[in-house]
C-alpha cells in the first residue's frame, strides 16, 4: 500500500470516530469499571463494550487492559485520556455558553458535605448560574481531566502545582467493622463502642485507594496497620469491610450517609480529622469556578 493511500485510509478512519465513542472511552477511563461507566452514561454494558472496542479498532491501538477484577489504561490509553478530557471539557463549555443558562460543574467523589448545599444556594443567587453535580471516583473528582470546573477534595490528595485549593471544613473520622467478623480479634472489636486511633495499628486495614482518605501512612512508621485489601471505590470498600476482610476508616459524614446492614461504625478517639478542600485549576479556571471559590472563603 502506498504511503499516500495509507494516509487517506487513516484520515477516513479518524473521520469515522463518533463523539459518543470518545465519551464512552472517557467514562471507562475515569470509572475504571465498565458497569459504573455504563450507569453514568445511561446505556447497557454490552453496548458500552462494543462502543469502546469500535474506537480501539478505528485508532488501531489497545486503549484498555481488561481483567475480571479491574480495568486499567494502556500507555496509549493514558495518552489519549490526558488529551481528550480537557478537549471535551472545552467543547462542553462552548456548547453551554450558547443560548442557555450558565452552568458550573461541581465535582465530588462519594458524597458532598452538608455545607455545599448552602454554598451552592448562595452561588446561584449571586450569579444566576446553575450547578450540575458530577461524581467521579478519582482523587480530584475528575478536575485534572476537565470533567468538572471545581472539585470537593477529601484527605491529602496530591494537588500539585496545577491546582489551587482552599480548606472548606474538617470532618471527624470513625471506624467501620463487620457485624459478624471472620476472626476473634475483629469479632471483639465489633462489640466495642469506642476505639482509640492508636489501637487500629493492631488490625488489618481495608483501604479505598482511589477516593479514600485513610491509609497506613497516617500512623507512625514503626506502628502501622497491615494492609488487608484495597478497593477502587466506596461501594467496593463497604463490601470488603462487611465481608470481614479488615477494619475500615471513613469520615463521620460518610458513615451517616451510607449505612450497611453488615457494618457497625465505631467512634474513634484521637483520630486526625479529614480535611475537605475546594479545588480549581491553577491556570485559566472557569470564571464561575473563581466565583464559587471566592464565596467559599466568605
Amino acid at each position: 500500500m502506498s504511503e499516500r493511500h495509507s494516509e487517506r485510509h487513516s484520515e477516513r478512519d479518524i473521520d469515522a470516530i463518533r463523539l459518543r465513542q470518545l465519551r464512552a472511552f472517557l467514562a471507562v477511563a475515569e470509572e475504571r469499571n465498565f458497569t459504573h461507566a455504563a450507569d453514568r452514561l445511561g446505556i447497557g454494558q454490552p453496548a458500552l463494550t462494543r462502543t469502546v472496542r469500535a474506537l480501539e479498532e478505528t485508532v488501531g491501538a489497545r486503549l484498555l487492559e481488561r481483567t475480571t477484577r479491574r480495568v486499567a489504561l494502556t500507555e496509549d490509553g493514558r495518552a489519549l485520556y490526558a488529551d481528550l478530557g480537557p478537549l471535551l471539557a472545552r467543547m462542553d463549555d462552548a456548547l453551554r455558553a450558547v443560548g442557555g443558562r450558565a452552568l458550573l460543574r461541581l465535582g465530588f467523589t462519594s458524597l458532598l458535605p452538608d455545607r455545599c448545599a448552602a454554598l451552592t444556594g448562595a452561588f446561584e443567587a449571586a450569579t444566576g448560574a446553575g450547578v450540575r453535580l458530577v461524581r467521579r471516583d478519582a482523587p480530584l473528582a475528575g478536575l485534572e481531566a476537565g470533567a468538572c470546573d471545581v472539585a470537593v477534595v477529601r484527605g491529602e490528595a496530591p494537588l500539585g502545582d496545577d491546582v489551587r485549593a482552599r480548606v472548606l471544613l474538617r470532618e471527624a473520622r470513625v471506624a467501620a467493622v463487620a457485624r459478624t467478623a471472620s476472626g476473634a480479634a475483629l469479632d471483639a472489636v465489633a462489640r466495642r463502642r469506642v476505639l482509640d486511633w492508636a489501637e487500629l495499628a493492631r488490625y488489618p486495614l481495608v483501604v479505598n485507594t482511589v477516593s479514600g482518605t485513610t491509609r497506613p501512612e497516617l500512623w507512625p512508621e514503626h506502628h502501622r496497620p497491615q494492609l488487608a485489601c484495597t478497593a477502587d471505590n466506596f461501594d467496593e470498600w463497604l463490601e470488603a469491610v462487611a465481608a470481614g476482610h479488615g477494619i475500615g476508616v471513613v469520615s463521620e459524614a460518610a458513615a451517616q450517609r451510607h449505612s450497611h446492614p453488615g457494618i457497625r461504625f465505631l467512634r474513634l478517639k484521637n483520630a486526625p480529622p479529614v480535611t475537605v478542600r475546594l479545588a480549581i485549576p491553577a491556570r485559566s479556571p472557569h470564571p464561575l469556578a473563581e466565583r464559587f471559590f471566592a464565596l467559599a472563603a466568605a
